[in-house]
C-alpha cells in the first residue's frame, strides 16, 4: 500500500531535518526520505562554521536567524569565537560597504586595519586592504545538531525513513509519488533537501535542478603550541582558511576543478594549499600535519553560489531548499522555518525570492558573496 502524508522531505542532513522539524511543528504530515543516516553527507563533514559575514542581505538575514537559533539551544554546541575576514587592497571598499550593510542589519561586525585585527591572529599583512571581524560567528557541533533537529522533528510527530534511496518520482494527479525500496510514498508536497544529490534527486522526476557536487578538503595539524586559539580566519587573496580545533589548526582551499563524485582525501591538494597558507601565516611552517584528522566531503554547489529555495516553477506541489555552496549549516534554521511557511502559501519571514530558481533564466551572473 502507498504511504501517505502532507509533504515528503527528500534528505536528513541538517536542512531536511530543520525543515521536517518546522513542518511538522504546524501539525503537517511529514515524511523524511534519506538514502543513508542524518549527518552521514555533507553536514557531517563540514567545518560547521556559522558566520553572518556576507555582502547579500538575504545571506545575512538566513545567517542571523539561524545563528540566533542555535545560540538558544544547548545542543548545538555554538561557540562564538569570532570570523576573521583578512581582504585584499583591490576588495576592501567593497567589502567596507559589506561591513556597513551588517551592521545596519544588526550584525556586530567591524572594520580593521591590518595592524589591528593582530589582535585576533598573527598573520603576515602583506596585500591587504583591511579585515573585519564579528564576534557573534562562529562554529557549531553540526553532527550533533543535524540529529537534535532529527529528534525534534519526531517529536513533532514527523516519520523518518533512514537507509532508503529515493528510486523514481512522479507526479501523479494532485500528488508526489515517490518510489523507494521500503515502498511507495504519496504527497501534494515534495521538499528537495537532498544536499549534493539534489540535482539527481531533481533528474528522477524530470526537473533541471543546478546543483552539482564540489570535493572539498581539509586537513588537520598535529597538536600544536599556540600562544591563542586562532578564529576562523579567511584569506581572501589565497581562498585559503584555518582556525583552531583543539591543539589543532584544521585549514583548507577550495579547488575549482574538483567538481563531480570524486571520493577520498586529495593529498596533491595540499602542498599549494600549504604554499599559499604558509605565505600569510609564517609560523604554521612549525605545525606537523595529521593525516588521519584529516578529511573530505561535499559541497552543493550552484551556478553563482547562492541557494535555490522555494517552488518549482512549472512542477505543482514541488519545493526546493538546496544547493547551498558551504553555507547550509549556518543558514539552517533560518531555512527550515521559511520552508514551512511556504509550503503553507504563508510569506517568508525573510524575502528568499533572490534565491528562486527562475534566476538562471535570465542572464545576469551574479557575483559571489564571499564563497571559500
Amino acid at each position: 500500500m502507498n504511504q501517505t502524508a502532507d509533504i515528503i522531505v527528500i534528505g536528513a542532513g541538517i536542512i531536511g531535518a530543520a525543515s521536517a522539524y518546522r513542518l511538522a511543528q504546524r501539525g503537517l504530515r511529514v515524511v523524511v526520505l534519506d538514502k543513508d543516516r542524518p549527518a552521514s553527507g555533507s553536514t557531517g563533514r563540514s567545518v560547521a562554521g556559522v558566520r553572518a559575514q556576507f555582502n547579500n542581505a538575504t545571506n545575512i538575514l538566513l545567517s542571523r536567524e539561524s545563528i540566533a537559533e542555535y545560540a538558544a539551544m544547548p545542543q548545538s554546541g555554538y561557540r562564538a569565537e569570532g570570523y576573521l575576514m583578512l581582504i585584499p587592497e583591490a576588495g576592501w571598499a567593497e567589502h567596507r560597504e559589506a561591513v556597513a550593510l551588517q551592521q545596519s542589519l544588526g550584525i556586530p561586525s567591524v572594520a580593521l586595519t591590518p595592524d589591528e585585527a593582530q589582535q585576533y591572529a598573527t598573520f603576515d599583512t602583506a596585500g591587504l586592504g583591511g579585515c573585519s571581524f564579528c564576534p557573534t560567528d562562529g562554529k557549531v557541533d553540526a553532527h550533533s545538531l543535524n540529529h537534535e533537529y532529527v529528534r525534534l522533528a519526531r517529536e513533532s510527530g514527523a516519520r523518518v525513513v533512514l537507509d532508503t534511496p529515493v528510486t523514481g518520482i512522479e507526479r501523479l494527479g494532485e500528488v508526489w509519488q515517490v518510489q523507494t525500496p521500503g515502498g511507495t510514498f504519496e504527497a501534494p508536497q515534495l521538499l528537495n533537501a537532498a544536499g549534493a544529490w539534489s540535482g539527481e534527486i531533481g533528474k528522477l522526476a524530470g526537473l533541471e535542478i543546478p546543483v552539482h557536487p564540489a570535493r572539498r578538503m581539509v586537513f588537520s595539524t598535529g597538536p600544536l603550541t599556540l600562544p591563542r586559539p586562532v578564529p576562523m580566519t579567511f584569506d581572501l587573496t589565497s581562498g585559503v582558511y584555518l582556525r583552531s580545533e583543539g591543539e589543532r589548526l584544521i585549514f583548507g582551499r577550495a579547488d575549482p576543478g574538483d567538481t563531480g563524485w570524486r571520493e577520498g582525501l586529495n593529498w596533491d591538494w595540499l602542498e599549494p594549499t600549504l604554499t599559499l597558507a604558509l605565505e600569510r601565516w609564517p609560523w604554521l611552517s612549525a605545525a606537523s600535519l595529521d593525516r588521519k584528522a584529516s578529511w573530505w566531503g561535499y559541497y552543493e554547489l550552484t551556478p553563482d553560489g547562492f541557494p535555490v529555495v522555494g517552488r518549482m516553477p512549472g512542477a505543482e506541489g514541488w519545493l526546493n531548499a538546496c544547493g547551498f555552496s558551504g553555507h547550509g549549516v549556518m543558514q539552517a534554521a533560518a531555512t527550515g522555518r521559511v520552508m514551512a511557511q511556504i509550503a503553507a502559501g504563508e510569506t517568508p519571514f525573510i524575502d528568499v525570492s533572490p534565491l528562486g530558481i527562475e534566476r538562471f533564466a535570465g542572464s545576469e551572473v551574479r557575483r559571489l558573496d564571499l564563497q571559500v
